[in-house]
């Protein structure tokens, strides 16, 4: 018996192993085994199928162990894996290093070995070989830290490497699950004491010990109000010492047990929807049951504030109730938060919430429930389509046009809504994606008859969309050169709502204090050493920083090129605003949310909890307070800066501010429809702000589809972007060229370049790109990928170019 195990490698092809007579009974497709590859490096792998021959080209090696009982996912998440690799031009094992939680990986220990068959003689070992062979004379056997703690020091790679030249040991390597049940002591009381004559008796006859008395009334108090009693629960509650609860135990009294428990508390599985759907809701509803009929695929385009995430509640309940397993997306942590608590609400302990910011061991936990079918709901970052569902029968992608669904460093480099598709596919599952305003490629895939389409056109309760005011910065007097970050017109718009008690939003795409510092004398600006960027001042940390390696500097105050000291900070970012709006009104309650504002766990959800709860007046915010929050009391949103989102260079430039700005609109003015959204812009002709100013996507959708067209860009074309990256430019380039030629003969009138990017050095290293804009055809994209695949064998076959990177995307964002 031969399997084809994938490991977490970046191998071009999965490696067969053979399975030995004892261990064939316990192989099957999805269970992890323990594998060597090369001398003696073990992997815990993952059987994808059992062959039935054995290879031709090599002697496969057997495989050591079978780590499972059962399998450690199921049939379609390897399906899934084998289309990822495929499609985003990976590796499988890339794909399995993305998916399986870290823990379920299981780590490699080196273990030294003692040589028997050596003579005991030390005489040609140093110092530190001699004391680390003496332990090993005597134990046989000494684990990497061993070896640390005998010599003191960490560094003891260049003492073993000489042992082992000598022959005096040889180092095994040991696989080590590092997923640990979480114990924690309970306190139960003894049945004895159930019958309550008997523990009245106990209680009215106490005589001595009056701590314990107390330690025992705590106990009954906590168990009427939690249901089970902790240790430390039971210890802080009665400020008693584990020695006095010792002795509840010795009088046989109190049974302190250990037990494993979840590292994540779970509530009851309930379903309470206390809501009824707006006529216009319920319409919706329907048309997407009756679009399931006909397609597997839903768009459902609402309008801010329709209320889709009680159309979703409603249909999550039509699942759970059928026995299916839900799984609902959302592009970032930061939304996950609200619709949590939402969701928990009406689904209790129905709902699980996967993400990356849970610790290994909390994720393994969550895994496994999923397996077992005991969480029914999943709601989750993109991560969360690696989970092994059993019985899957709907997906929701919520903001499904949001670009954070696409995966950029490392491979695989993923779209989790295209992904999503083909998963529920194998499910057969539906999928509903829903957006206020919907990428491009997903409303012309609905006008194609390829998704079904649902609108849901007014806002919850008849509520008016807010009206959107254009505040053109060239005519506004500045007495600084640069950029006016608050306009006397959004000073008094932002004065009128705190006098109405209402909240604001202000949002600005850019982080940091200043994005950058120039010389007024010589026109200088410090740049990364490591990138080709500016580097973006701090205020708080008062340091600069690149947004792109994340490289710190201490702050600039003498010129590099001239020795001047007079620096100009340009332009704004959320902190400067922050401490403008704070200097603007001192008695406003202000917060920002951004990158460097919310990194813990729980920090997006205590900052909303907080501006939910009316204790922030004014909130500062990135991308991260665009997107689908949901806040009563907002009645005036101001974007700062429209211009730095209308002139990137990007085909998609159009579509993702008309995005960005009717979805931060979008937060306004939700509750009464008395929104106000202030746009300062200098460009107040660009085409995008006249669609943004009537909340009219058809408007855009037509103008963008023309412009497409002409250019040949999705969703007409499929793109390929390959990259290359060196730290020597003319290398990097040389690679970028021989591709090119090696494209030319099937691919020449579709590729474009080499050229560089915008930032055309990052981390030190060189990029050139080349961009492959394919029709959609499914066999010239397979070939496509083919001729990629072997022009990358060639050139980093050849000495000159192995250490350049090369990295193709499909369908980059």
């Amino acid at each position: 018996m031969f399997v084809e195990v994938i490991i977490p490698l970046a191998l071009p092809k999965n490696y067969t192993w053979a399975v030995p007579l004892h261990l064939q009974n316990s192989v099957q497709p999805g269970i992890r085994v323990e594998v060597v590859l090369g001398k003696n490096k073990r992997y815990a792998g993952i059987i994808k199928k059992i062959l039935p021959a054995k290879p031709e080209a090599f002697q496969p090696k057997d495989i050591l162990n079978v780590l499972d009982t059962e399998p450690l996912l199921y049939p379609q998440q390897l399906q899934l894996w084998e289309w990822i690799a495929q499609y985003y031009m990976c590796s499988e094992g890339e794909v399995m290093q993305a998916a399986i939680p870290s823990n379920l990986k299981l780590s490699s220990e080196s273990i030294l070995i003692w040589n028997e068959e050596r003579e005991l003689d030390f005489s040609d070992l140093g110092d530190a070989e001699y004391i680390v062979a003496e332990a090993l004379e005597l134990k046989k056997e000494l684990r990497l830290n061993e070896v640390q703690q005998l010599l003191d020091s960490s560094n003891v790679y260049p003492v073993i490497k000489k042992l082992i030249d000598k022959g005096v040991c040889h180092v095994w390597e040991e696989l080590k699950d590092k997923y640990k049940e979480k114990i924690e002591t309970y306190i139960t009381l003894n049945p004895v004491y159930h019958n309550e004559d008997k523990l009245a008796d106990l209680l009215n006859n106490w005589s001595k010990a009056p701590k314990q008395m107390e330690l025992l009334l705590s106990y009954l108090h906590l168990i009427k109000t939690e249901g089970e009693v902790t240790q430390p629960q039971l210890l802080t509650k009665s400020n008693a010492s584990a020695a006095q609860l010792k002795g509840l135990s010795d009088k046989g009294i109190l049974v302190i047990e250990k037990r494993a428990r979840d590292r994540i508390r779970t509530l009851p599985k309930s379903i309470q929807i206390d809501f009824i759907l707006s006529a216009a809701q319920e319409k919706a509803l329907l048309e997407i049951r009756n679009g399931f009929l006909e397609k597997p695929v839903c768009l459902l385009h609402g309008v801010t504030a329709s209320g889709k995430t009680e159309v979703y509640t409603k249909l999550i309940e039509e699942y759970i109730l059928q026995g299916k397993q839900v799984l609902y997306m959302l592009p970032e942590i930061a939304l996950t938060s609200q619709i949590i608590r939402r969701l928990q609400k009406h689904f209790g302990g129905y709902i699980a919430i996967y993400h990356s910011k849970f610790n290994p061991n909390e994720r393994v936990e969550i895994w496994n429930k999923v397996k077992n079918g005991e969480t029914k709901v999943v709601l989750g970052a993109r991560s969360s389509l690696f989970l092994p569902f059993k019985e899957l029968g709907l997906i929701i992608a919520d903001e499904e046009h949001d670009a954070s669904y696409k995966q950029q460093e490392p491979a695989p480099r993923y779209h989790a809504r295209d992904a999503a598709i083909y998963y529920g596919a194998l499910f057969k599952a539906n999928i509903l994606l829903g957006s206020a305003t919907p990428s491009i490629e997903s409303y012309y895939n609905c006008a194609q008859h390829k998704y079904s389409l649902v609108r849901l056109a007014e806002r919850f309760g008849q509520v008016e969309l807010p009206q959107i005011e254009i505040i053109d910065l060239k005519k506004v007097p500045s007495k600084e050169k640069g950029k006016i970050a608050l306009t006397p017109a959004l000073i008094t718009a932002i004065e009128t709502s705190l006098q109405q008690k209402k909240q604001v939003i202000l949002f600005q795409n850019r982080r940091g204090y200043s994005p950058y510092l120039i010389c007024n004398t010589c026109g200088w600006i410090p740049q990364c050493q490591h990138c080709d960027v500016t580097l973006t001042y701090h205020k708080a940390k008062n340091k600069l920083s690149c947004h792109y390696c994340g490289t710190a500097y201490p702050v600039i105050n003498t010129c590099a090129a001239c020795g001047s000291h007079d620096f100009t900070q340009k332009n704004f970012g959320t902190e400067k605003i922050e401490e403008m709006v704070a200097e603007q009104f001192p008695d406003a309650k202000i917060a920002r949310m951004d990158y460097d504002s919310v990194k813990g766990k729980n920090d997006h959800d205590a900052l909303i909890k907080l501006f939910e709860q009316q204790r922030v007046d004014i909130l500062v915010g990135t991308q991260m307070v665009v997107k689908g929050l949901d806040f009563e009391h907002v009645n005036l949103v101001g974007i700062v800066d429209a211009d730095g989102i209308l002139n990137f260079t990007d085909f998609r430039v159009n579509e993702r501010a008309f995005q960005l700005m009717e979805q931060v609109s979008g937060r306004s003015g939700r509750k009464d429809g008395k929104g106000t959204v202030l746009i300062q812009v200098s460009n107040i002709h660009h085409p995008v702000l006249q669609f943004v100013k009537e909340h009219d996507f058809k408007q855009l959708f037509a103008f963008e589809l023309s412009n497409r067209k002409e250019f040949d860009y999705p969703p007409f074309t499929r793109l390929i972007q390959v990259t290359f990256k060196h730290k020597e430019k003319h290398i990097a380039e040389e690679a970028a060229n021989i591709m090119m030629q090696g494209l030319k003969l099937n691919f020449a009138s579709q590729s474009n370049g080499p050229a560089q990017p915008v930032v055309d050095r990052v981390r030190n290293q060189y990029l050139w790109e080349i961009l492959i804009k394919l029709p959609k055809d499914a066999k010239r994209i397979h070939l496509c990928k083919k001729e990629i695949q072997q022009q990358t064998i060639i050139i980093q076959s050849n000495k000159r170019y192995r250490g350049v990177t090369i990295l193709p995307d499909v369908d980059p964002i």
